[in-house]
């Protein structure tokens, strides 16, 4: 039974507010002076006074819902201009005309709500006080038209307009563009902002409901997500992560014919040079082979003399890392200091595996969306 009451209030229990003291204080006082202006003139053009003593409606109740969306929520599709003024009117229509055709108010109710929704969602105007301004039609008996326009749409353009005047002076953007996220063109698809573009259209396709928030911020929303979980990533991953093992290695006395052989046969640009012990002395690299046969004018050896050993022409000065190292540490040696090829090494110099370029460049497109490491090189 406690378990069940824990899974209950963690269903139940309200999310904490991502806004500050400042934000909420800012869309409560926002919403105090926009309902506040917009009953003030409304009750002055129904001749019910400034203060709004005297008769008839001039204000309907769910203009206070709409309030929240416009001052609290001003980024909400469900609160920009054509939402609020659309959906109001119109379901304030079919709420009269819920009226006139049924007799009986619980009927009327749920027909007058269940249209209303169903227009806004046509027309693309949806605004939960609509449902609350059909309701509100059937329940006072309405039956004049002229009601959607005064109160109902009168109400709800002046608050818009009180909308847009105290969102733009607080800093806020209200209206909020709307439109879907920009699709990639034609040869465009290898953008990366297009492919988000692109990712973020199939996933609200897929989702297949009504989401309350714009695309331009669901898009940033996704971008930012997707970068916080690669640099999470990428902290995670050590160098021993990715080094390539076992390494393909020479010795000291290796002849320059074997090193040329295993450089074109792996397709690779570097050999580790090790000892007898498997620790690391030098690194001879293609480029070090190539600059050889220019100073020789040839890397073929003169005729009777045996090919000369890797120890003469290899870089014995090797930068390298530890198996345990971050790979963000290294990235900047990558991509500025020119390495291509970086040994790994453990305790003695012993070598563990090599590093190259293109395993970082591997791990930058390949980590897993679960947070485990890429594969290693091959």
């Amino acid at each position: 039974m406690s378990d069940r009451l824990i899974t209950l209030w963690a269903l139940l229990r309200p999310a904490p507010q991502a806004v500050d003291r400042r934000e909420q204080l800012r869309a409560a006082l926002g919403a105090a002076v926009g309902l506040g202006l917009t009953g003030l003139l409304c009750s002055m053009l129904a001749g019910a006074g400034p203060w709004g003593q005297g008769p008839g409606l001039w204000l309907v109740a769910p203009l206070g819902a709409s309030a929240v969306l416009v001052f609290a929520l001003p980024s909400s599709a469900l609160a920009q201009p054509w939402a609020v003024v659309g959906g109001n009117t119109v379901s304030a229509l079919v709420g009269i005309a819920a009226v006139h055709a049924l007799d009986a108010p619980v009927p009327a109710a749920a027909l007058g709500v269940g249209t209303a929704i169903g227009l806004m969602l046509l027309l693309r105007c949806l605004h939960p006080p609509g449902g609350a301004m059909a309701l509100l039609m059937v329940l006072i008996g309405m039956r004049d038209p002229a009601f959607a326009w005064m109160p109902a749409a009168l109400n709800s353009l002046l608050l818009v307009l009180a909308g847009v005047a105290w969102n733009h002076a607080t800093g806020k953007r209200y209206p909020h563009p709307q439109g879907g996220a920009a699709r990639p063109a034609a040869g465009a698809a290898s953008s990366p902002d297009a492919l988000d573009a692109a990712e973020l259209e199939a996933l609200l396709a897929r989702h297949n409901e009504v989401l309350d928030a714009p695309r331009d911020l669901l898009l940033d929303l996704l971008r930012s997500a997707r970068w916080q979980a690669h640099r999470r990533r990428l902290g995670a991953l050590r160098c021993g992560d990715l080094m390539r093992r076992p390494p393909i290695t020479v010795g000291l006395n290796t002849p320059l014919d074997a090193a040329w052989g295993l450089l074109r046969q792996h397709r690779i640009k570097a050999l580790p040079v090790v000892d007898a012990g498997g620790t690391l002395v030098g690194i001879v690299t293609l480029a070090d082979l190539v600059r050889d046969a220019e100073i020789r004018g040839t890397p073929l050896p003169r005729a009777g003399e045996p090919w000369r050993p890797v120890r003469e022409v290899m870089s014995r000065q090797v930068r390298v890392a530890s198996a345990d190292r971050p790979l963000t540490e290294l990235l900047p040696l990558f991509a500025q200091g020119g390495h291509h090829h970086l040994p790994i090494v453990g305790p003695g110099s012993r070598l563990l595996g090599i590093l190259t370029q293109s395993d970082v460049v591997a791990a930058l497109a390949d980590a897993g969306p679960d947070g485990t490491p890429p594969r290693p090189g091959r």
